[in-house]
């Protein structure tokens, strides 16, 4: 069955108008099942050294009960109107699969860990703008998408920063940098063009003896102008660590600037690291404007909305961000990104630099 499952990421011919008059969209936001493609184990995109995944790592072609998967069909693809009333309802409604179940016990080890394989995590980011400074530093918070919404972590802006700065916390009322809740942080170049994503060890100056207290970087963004500047469909790299053979993160902890993740992407020294694209939207002539196919995740058009992939399996979604109200979003993630990676990508596509709205 079909039905209004997709966004478009901006506007028709206005680029920057979908940005600021977003309305409500009674498009059903529940996510369609997503299957991904049975011909090859996702996972072996993401390794970049040892053995091959052992056949019992690769149990997700019987997925977990409850395991979103996804299948991007042309029949699934629809337009969005984004206008109330227009949008018909999907009968099936009421038959989606629930969400995974996922265990948190320990928030921050769930949260620096890949997703397991075979499992979409869904994820709800929630921005607020509210009180004295939030206007210009809001505060993201990120929940688990399901009927007991989980709190996963906080983000926020630093101020008296000379580069956009933001702090990532376990905590929702604890955003120091001192603090034992504090993760990780995610960093821009003066240009406000570049991110790099760090956890919560230490800066190489302060490194011990053996360099195991040296914080480790877990991605880097690259967002590339276009001829429309950042008006039109954004272009992003995202270059992560690779995975080992026992599907464990392998750590990248620079001994200085010279050897973190963009210098190793600009000076195409790829060894242990991958890198992915935003997927391109497709330009729809019948609605004039951009699509995606979000499977009914996104509900609003936005510049903002995007999907991360692998360009060897661009029908693996590694990760997807798409707005469904005024400051809701929807964030999904599956291996080989952890919450922490996700939820720094997605606040990168907020600062200033980049956003239009």
């Amino acid at each position: 069955a079909t039905s209004t499952q997709c966004c478009v990421t901006m506007s028709p011919m206005s680029l920057t108008a979908a940005t600021s008059s977003d309305e409500e969209d009674d498009s059903d936001s529940s996510t369609k099942p997503i299957r991904s493609e049975k011909k090859k184990n996702p996972a072996s995109l993401f390794q970049t050294g040892g053995d091959p995944p052992k056949e019992k790592k690769s149990k997700k072609k019987v997925p977990p009960k409850g395991a979103e998967s996804e299948e991007e069909t042309p029949e699934t693809l629809q337009k969005n109107s984004n206008k109330k009333g227009k949008a018909k309802k999907s009968k099936k409604k009421e038959e989606r699969p629930p969400s995974p179940v996922i265990e948190v016990d320990n928030l921050e080890e769930f949260v620096l860990q890949p997703a397991p394989q075979g499992v979409t995590v869904k994820c709800r980011v929630t921005r607020d703008k509210k009180g004295m400074d939030r206007g210009l530093y809001p505060t993201y918070y990120l929940h688990l998408d399901n009927d007991k919404k989980v709190f996963l972590l906080a983000g926020r802006k630093r101020k008296k920063s000379k580069t956009s700065n933001y702090l990532i916390s376990i905590d929702p009322t604890d955003l120091s940098r001192g603090g034992e809740n504090f993760i990780g942080k995610l960093r821009s170049n003066l240009m406000g063009t570049r991110f790099t994503v760090f956890d919560n060890g230490a800066n190489p100056d302060r490194a011990n003896a053996d360099w195991s207290n040296v914080r480790q970087e877990l991605s880097a963004v690259v967002y590339e102008t276009n001829v429309l500047g950042f008006k039109g469909p954004r272009k992003m790299t995202v270059i992560i660590p690779g995975m080992n053979a026992d599907c464990q993160r392998v750590p990248i902890r620079p001994r200085n600037d010279n050897d973190g993740l963009l210098m190793r992407w600009q000076n195409r020294n790829m060894d242990n690291v991958i890198e992915l694209h935003n997927k391109a939207p497709v330009w729809n002539d019948e609605t004039q404007s951009y699509v995606l196919n979000f499977h009914g995740r996104v509900t609003h058009a936005s510049v903002k909305n995007f999907q991360i992939v692998h360009s060897s399996d661009p029908d693996y979604i590694v990760m997807q961000f798409g707005r469904v109200a005024d400051d809701a979003f929807t964030m999904d993630y599956n291996y080989p990104l952890c919450a922490v990676q996700a939820f720094a990508i997605a606040l990168s596509s907020f600062d200033g630099k980049l956003a239009c709205e």
